[in-house]
């Protein structure tokens, strides 16, 4: 299954480059999110290195996900595609 990095996990003056908000196409409610909980996921660079992380929790009511990563990923992979294994 592929998913859409949205943004990073961040508050007014923070922004954590660990943590990303991830939507996932067919999920649009909390209790689509709870079948996602505990996969992993993992982003290719253009250079071909993976970054890969954890979904752990849902992130509002529209079926966003968060997910905690290994190390921080750029800026440029906000918008794409991830997969969730």
């Amino acid at each position: 299954m592929e998913a859409t990095i949205v943004n990073f996990r961040r508050s007014r003056h923070h922004q954590n480059t660990k943590q990303v908000i991830v939507k996932a196409p067919k999920v649009n409610s909390i209790k689509d999110t709870e079948s996602l909980l505990k996969k992993t996921i993992t982003w290719k660079s253009p250079a071909g290195k993976e970054i890969k992380g954890e979904i752990r929790a849902s992130h509002g009511n529209k079926g966003c996900v968060r997910v905690l990563l290994e190390t921080g990923l750029p800026g440029q992979a906000l918008g794409q595609k991830v997969k969730i294994e």
